[in-house]
C-alpha cells in the first residue's frame, strides 16, 4: 500500500509522465530497495513481487536483449551480452547491432559516447562540429546529453546577452546593507591546499535573515536545502512533503518570477522546449533525478551536490552555494580559512573561491557566487548546462565575464539518454 501510494503521490505532484520513468529499471538495476519508485529492480522484488514490468528485460541475468544495456561490464550469468567483445567471442544478444554497435545509425542509448572511428555516425558533443552527427541526434541528445532538447545552434554571443538579462532581473540579490563579508586572507592557488586557518573571524559579517529569508525563493530554497544526508554511500529517502517542496521550488524560482520567465522565453524560443511544462519538468528530472556517487545507493543527485555539498572519500565534494555556508557557519559547523579569488563585482552578486572546514571535512576551492538569489543561481546553473553540458559556459554579468563549467553524469540517464547533473561551479577569467 505505501508503494501505491506513493506513486498516487507523484502523479499528484509530478504528473503522469515524470511518475511512469519510477515504474521502469532504467538504470536502476540492481540498487537496494527505494521506496521513492512505484517498482524495484534487485533480486530481492521476485521474492516480494514487486519488480517493475521490465525486470526481467533489462536486470535478469537471463536478459536476452540489449536495451538499456549497451557497453555493461561481463557478466558470466548473462545468456548474452552487449559490450564491445561479445562480437569476438560470438555471444552478443540478437539486437546488439541494432541497438549498440558501430553499425548503428541511431543515437538511442548513446549519447555522449566515447568518440569510435568505426562508427558510421556519432553522438558526442563534437560531432556537429565534423558533420558526422547521427540523424537523431539532436533530438535525442541536444548538444552533448544534457537537459533539454532539440531546437538551434545557441551561441555565446546569445548566452551572454541573456546572463546579463538575467543579472538585470535579480530583484531578490542581497543589497549592501543586506549581506556583509569580510573576505581577510587571500592565497595563491598553489597554497589552497594547505590546511591552515588564516582568518580570524568568519567569512559573513552580517546577513539580514529577517529581508532575505522571507521572500518566497528563499523560504523554498532553505525547505530544500536541509533534505540531504551529506555522506555519499548513503541512501536518499525523501518523503512526501520533500518531494513536494522540489517541485514548489522549481515552480517558485523558475515560473513565479521574472528571471526564471525570462531564462524559460530564451530557451523556449531556441526550440529547446516546446512548453513551460516541458521545462519545468526537465529542471525537477537534471537536478532532483537521484543516482549513486558511492556503493551502488542512490545517494546524490545535481541539487544535492552543487546547492548542499555533500562528503565523499574524507573530503567535501561540490558545495558551491553561499546560503548553505552562512547558515553553517553561523552554526559552527563550518570554518572559514582563506580565499583564492575574488571576482571584479564591487556590488552582489560576487564571486569567490573559499578555503574551509566543514565540520571536520576540508575544501580546497569551493567557488560560489555570493549573495544572489536562489533563482538567479539556479538559473545560471541550468542555462549552463543545458546549452554546454560538460563544458565551459562563458557568461556576462554588468559588463564581466564569469564562467561556469558544467559535468555531466555519465553512468545513469533519465529519458531517451539525457544525462543527470554531475556538478557546476562558477570561476572568473585569471
Amino acid at each position: 500500500m505505501k508503494v501505491i501510494a506513493a506513486f498516487a503521490l507523484c502523479v499528484t505532484l509530478f504528473g503522469q509522465g515524470y511518475c511512469n520513468t519510477l515504474d521502469s529499471c532504467q538504470g536502476r538495476c540492481g540498487y537496494g530497495t527505494d521506496m521513492n519508485f512505484s517498482c524495484q529492480c534487485n533480486t530481492a522484488c521476485e521474492r516480494f513481487k514487486d519488480c517493475c514490468s521490465d525486470y526481467a528485460e533489462l536486470c535478469k541475468a537471463g536478459s536476452t536483449s540489449c536495451k538499456g544495456r549497451c557497453g555493461e561490464n561481463y557478466n558470466s550469468q548473462n545468456k548474452c551480452h552487449c559490450n564491445s567483445k561479445c562480437a569476438q567471442h560470438n555471444n552478443c544478444c540478437s539486437d546488439y547491432a541494432d541497438l549498440c554497435n558501430s553499425g548503428a545509425m541511431s543515437c538511442k542509448g548513446r549519447c555522449g559516447e566515447n568518440y569510435n572511428s568505426q562508427n558510421k555516425c556519432h553522438c558526442n558533443s563534437k560531432c556537429a562540429q565534423y558533420s558526422n552527427c547521427c540523424s537523431d541526434y539532436a533530438d535525442l541528445c541536444n548538444s552533448g546529453g544534457g537537459g533539454g532538447g532539440g531546437g538551434a545552434v545557441i551561441t555565446d554571443a546569445e548566452i551572454k546577452a541573456v546572463s546579463e538579462a538575467l543579472y538585470a532581473l535579480d530583484s531578490n540579490k542581497a543589497s549592501a546593507s543586506e549581506l556583509i563579508i569580510d573576505p581577510q586572507a587571500l592565497v595563491p592557488d598553489s597554497q589552497t591546499s594547505s590546511q591552515t586557518d588564516l582568518s580570524s573571524v568568519p567569512l559573513f559579517t552580517y546577513v539580514d535573515e529577517g529581508v532575505l529569508f522571507s521572500r518566497p525563493t528563499y523560504v523554498a530554497f532553505l525547505a530544500v536545502l536541509d533534505n540531504y544526508n551529506r555522506m555519499t554511500g548513503q541512501a536518499e529517502d525523501f518523503s512526501p512533503q520533500q518531494l513536494a517542496e522540489q517541485e514548489t521550488f522549481v515552480r517558485e524560482t523558475m515560473s513565479n518570477t521574472e528571471l526564471g520567465r525570462e531564462l524559460f522565453a530564451f530557451l523556449l524560443t531556441k526550440g529547446v522546449y516546446a512548453t513551460e511544462e516541458d521545462f519545468i519538468y526537465d529542471l525537477k528530472m537534471m537536478w532532483f533525478g537521484l543516482y549513486s556517487r558511492n556503493n551502488n545507493k542512490m545517494d546524490s543527485s545535481g541539487f544535492e551536490h552543487i546547492f548542499a555539498g555533500e562528503v565523499k572519500g574524507g573530503k567535501v565534494s561540490g558545495f558551491h552555494n553561499w546560503i548553505q555556508f552562512y547558515l553553517l557557519e553561523k552554526s559552527g559547523l563550518l570554518n572559514y580559512y582563506s580565499h583564492s579569488f575574488n571576482g571584479p563585482w564591487t556590488n552582489y552578486p560576487d564571486v569567490m573561491g573559499m578555503q574551509f572546514k566543514w565540520d571536520g571535512y576540508f575544501k580546497q576551492v569551493g567557488s560560489a557566487i555570493i549573495g544572489c538569489s536562489p533563482e538567479f543561481d539556479f538559473a545560471l546553473y541550468s542555462l549552463c548546462y543545458i546549452t554546454r553540458p560538460g563544458k565551459q559556459c562563458r557568461l556576462s554579468l554588468g559588463g564581466q565575464e564569469l564562467i561556469i563549467q558544467t559535468y555531466t553524469w555519465e553512468k545513469t540517464f533519465y529519458g531517451d539518454g539525457k544525462k543527470f547533473i554531475g556538478s557546476a561551479f562558477p570561476s572568473t577569467p585569471r
